[in-house]
């Protein structure tokens, strides 16, 4: 994937200068545009048509989840990151029933920020831990009855997963291929009945398997 491009949204002209930065290290990012609140990152969006929208929430009005909307309604191509330090019910449940395809706190590793950026490009979604446990809490807020049981080897999967280890780095640590790691993968999913990783590891804390 090349040439992705990103529009800041944030009114802390100091975050904006540091996610410029950082985000100008990658060959295959572009910052088309920047906007310090609502009304204004509509103009710009709609100007600049990026590929993904890296918004804070709390910001001059529109803001959160009516800008989200806004902005899809306007852009529906564009993809929209939410980067906030809020992960409250009241700032995450109406940014992603907006239509936002991620939601990242701030305090995220860089690398995982730029992997965000990318996953959220290609249409994947992308939470925090916290995030991911809120909103399965939210949609399942019963106590959860007993996980099923996983084997041996997908715990020990899942435990390299929780440790931020890609497929291809458990796959060496394990001694297996890349194609078994992903195989295992599914069948945890499955198990713990979430959609990707990050609910993966949330849900295997919760329940006592990590």
């Amino acid at each position: 994937m090349s040439g992705l491009r990103l529009v800041i949204v944030d009114d802390h002209p100091v975050v904006r200068d540091g996610l410029r930065g950082m985000l100008g290290t990658q060959s295959d990012f572009e910052i088309v545009g920047e906007a310090a609140g609502g009304a204004e990152a509509l103009t710009v969006v709609e100007a600049t048509r990026p590929d993904v929208v890296l918004t804070d929430l709390r910001m001059p009005e529109p803001s959160g989840g009516a800008l989200i909307r806004l902005l899809l309604e306007r852009v529906p191509q564009t993809r929209i990151l939410v980067l906030t330090t809020h992960d409250t019910d009241s700032d995450v449940l109406p940014a992603v029933e907006a239509g936002a395809i991620g939601y990242l706190l701030k305090d995220a590793p860089r690398e995982e920020l730029f992997r965000a950026v990318r996953a959220a490009a290609r249409g994947q979604t992308v939470l925090s831990p916290s995030v991911a446990a809120l909103l399965l809490a939210r949609v399942r807020p019963r106590s959860p009855g007993p996980a099923a049981k996983l084997s041996a080897r997908e715990r020990e999967v899942l435990a390299l997963i929780a440790q931020g280890r890609t497929n291809r780095e458990a796959a060496a640590a394990l001694f297996i291929t890349e194609a078994t790691v992903k195989t295992h993968l599914l069948h945890i999913y499955a198990k713990l009945e979430v959609p990707d990783r990050a609910a993966a590891v949330s849900a295997a804390h919760r329940r006592g398997l990590l």
